[in-house]
């Protein structure tokens, strides 16, 4: 146990500052200061050690956490880091991209504020790469069996990670020029700088772990090609179909999905191209969707110098406070102020768009939006209640439909599930021997923290497919969901 009296001595919940809003917006930094070693041992010593740690049934990893938190209240920050990644290849992504469904569950969170735990696992990393703890594990012995993995997400990155330290030869194929799918390219930098990236790229490349940048699998490479040649492959593309809204205006110049503008907004801060190809600069910016995605569009949006940005969510503004029908130790939907929400723009809850208008020339000038109303049950426009926003860049930020699956399901003959994702086995398997889908291919969109998971776990199934058994770990099972 760390501070036996820890919880009951400090009750107050500290988390780590961000920098000042006019000092943040002119630039791409991360928002966060760094945090005080004394204030992160504090919060460390509120661990309860429970007879029962429910954070280990909110955290798909299972992370052990009242280990790590004991570690670190006792300032051992070699053990700390070796538990840490005892069951999460990746905390510096976690750290700052996760949304922490283990506090949720913190039991402590009952009569108190909970345990900062995701401040203090991103802390773990940080200071361990301070002291140059962050080293190669390189692999005892090879095995000679070859895996291909396609997609350089934080699914496929796991699975590498864990295969290649087995000893398999592991090749890592994504079609963008860099490695690391969405945490390259949709996630900005003032959440995550690339930094933590590359540097966990560098120890994947010193195991061992090959990366070919640049490849389309289906066009550049046949998957029966890419089956040929390995022993096993792994399809970990993602779920990047965007959900469109098809709405009388849809076509006009000046609305795009989010993805479309983060991307080279993203490109242009690693200085990739001279200017983004969609600016939001001294424009009036209507974000549809009010997720994280469309989070990443606001501060994105503030930093390019917008005129003004309205987020509109079709449905009720979450509560403030734990409803009761999501009881602890669930993870509840609540209303929540993210970084790019302090920085400035409206949010706008219970308005339905209805229509996006055409200025004459073929570009959007404005939004028609009506308050929204619940009928048995179904979210629809309320008569009587239109307005028209002005709007010269119109983003949508609605969510993915799933992954992009026509030429895999046709090279290995293979389905979809009832949700439109990559059909698989509880074992990650399709019904090709030797092809595996993990992360949001097979899960559908959902949390960073899942989709390491589900690296894990069809990591350890290759390498029983390959070898008859494994000793890698399986936190998760591939049909498993989370509690919410």
């Amino acid at each position: 146990m760390a501070d036996p009296k820890g919880f009951l001595t400090v009750r107050t919940r500290e988390t780590a500052h961000r920098r000042p809003v006019e000092i943040r917006l002119m630039d791409w930094n991360e928002v966060y200061e760094n945090t005080d070693n004394g204030v992160v041992k504090r919060q460390a010593g509120r661990c309860m050690d429970c007879g029962v740690p429910f954070c280990h049934q909110g955290c798909p990893l299972g992370n052990l956490i009242p280990e790590w938190n004991d570690l670190v209240w006792r300032g051992d920050t070699q053990a700390a880091l070796d538990r840490l990644h005892a069951t999460n290849n990746f905390p510096e992504f976690t750290g700052r991209l996760c949304p922490a469904p283990c506090e949720s569950a913190c039991v402590l969170g009952i009569n108190q504020p909970a345990v900062t735990i995701k401040q203090i696992e991103v802390s773990i990393i940080d200071t361990a790469v301070e002291q140059g703890l962050l080293t190669p594990v390189i692999p005892s012995r090879m095995t000679e069996k070859t895996v291909a993995i396609v997609g350089s997400g934080p699914a496929g990155l796991a699975a590498a990670q864990q295969l290649t330290r087995i000893g398999h030869t592991v090749a890592v194929f994504e079609r963008d020029d860099r490695v690391g799918g969405l945490l390259r390219y949709g996630i900005p930098d003032f959440k995550m700088e690339k930094r933590h990236l590359d540097r966990r790229l560098e120890q994947m490349v010193a195991e061992g772990t090959i990366f070919r940048t640049g490849v389309n699998i289906g066009v550049d490479i046949t998957w029966e090609q890419l089956y040929e040649r390995y022993d096993a492959v792994v399809v970990a593309t993602g779920a990047l179909v965007p959900r469109d809204l098809p709405i009388p205006g849809r076509d006009l110049n000046g609305v795009h999905f989010a993805m479309d503008y983060l991307v080279p907004a993203n490109r242009r801060v690693a200085g990739d191209i001279d200017e983004p190809q969609i600016d939001a600069a001294g424009k009036h910016v209507i974000i549809l969707g009010g997720g994280d995605t469309g989070a990443d569009c606001l501060g994105t949006a503030h930093r390019q110098g917008a005129k003004s940005v309205t987020t509109l969510a079709i449905g009720k503004q979450p509560p403030l406070e734990r409803p009761e029908n999501q009881p602890w130790p669930v993870m509840p939907t609540l209303f929540e102020v993210a970084s790019a929400h302090e920085e400035g723009g409206e949010r706008v809850y219970l308005a339905s768009t209805v229509e996006f208008i055409d200025d004459g020339q073929g570009n959007v000038s404005g939004v028609r939006v009506a308050e929204t109303q619940y009928v048995d049950g179904t979210r629809v426009p309320k008569s009587g209640t239109e307005r028209i926003l002005p709007a010269d860049l119109v983003l949508l930020s609605l969510g993915f439909t799933g992954p992009q699956t026509s030429d895999i399901t046709s090279a290995f003959e293979t389905g979809v599930d009832e949700r439109g994702n990559l059909a698989r086995t509880n074992s990650f398997a399709t019904s090709r021997p030797g092809v595996f889908v993990a992360g949001d291919a097979g899960r559908g969109q959902s949390l960073i923290v899942w989709a390491i998971a589900e690296g894990r776990s069809v990591a350890a199934e290759v390498d029983t497919y390959l070898q008859g058994t494994t000793s890698l770990p399986k936190p998760v099972g591939a049909h498993e969901r989370p509690l919410s």
